[in-house]
């Protein structure tokens, strides 16, 4: 069944989304958990969006979080394994009318942890950024309505030159 893609304005109801599968997902992950970050477009304040929060769990042990499937799939969620990025662990919720995703890295995954805050900060920082992307997801949504495989294809070079803004961004506003 293909997937809908769907981007719609900005929600600020997706802040307190986050806030509540944040508490339903800390007792699970106990003291594997790290950190805990809403990352992705719902994150970024004014940011056009698919209406799926994406989490950033980032832990102790990716080994020890393969053994939390069970906990997971009780709140809904389904285990994905890696799902095409070595050293994550994926899970989604929702089926294909997704509303959660989690991108669980292990502490110290350096390149994949900051890339994603380093994005999010970015956006947050840069209206003129936050805005192309954002006619740009529209734009896909409407090109692709019915086929997330193109929407993504579609993003995937801005992104790419997006990520590589921000970290420059981000190195450059570290003292």
């Amino acid at each position: 069944m293909p997937q809908h893609v769907r981007v719609v304005p900005p929600d600020p109801a997706w802040a307190e989304g986050y806030r509540r599968e944040r508490a339903l997902l800390m007792p699970v992950f106990g003291p594997l958990l790290v950190e805990l970050h809403h990352i992705g477009s719902t994150a970024v304040e004014g940011l056009w969006a698919k209406p799926i929060l994406d989490l950033m769990p980032v832990v102790t042990s990716l080994e020890a979080v393969d053994r939390l499937d069970p906990e997971l799939e009780a709140l809904g969620y389904q285990c994905m394994g890696e799902f095409g990025i070595p050293g994550r662990r994926y899970f989604r919720k929702g089926g294909d009318h997704r509303t959660h995703q989690l991108h669980v890295f292990q502490a110290g995954d350096r390149k994949n942890i900051l890339r994603h805050l380093a994005v999010r900060g970015y956006l947050r920082a840069c209206p003129a950024e936050r805005e192309a992307y954002g006619a740009l997801k529209r734009w896909l949504a409407g090109r692709y309505p019915e086929d997330i495989e193109g929407y993504c294809d579609g993003k995937d070079a801005f992104v790419r030159a997006l990520e590589r803004r921000a970290l420059d961004w981000y190195d450059e506003k570290r003292p």
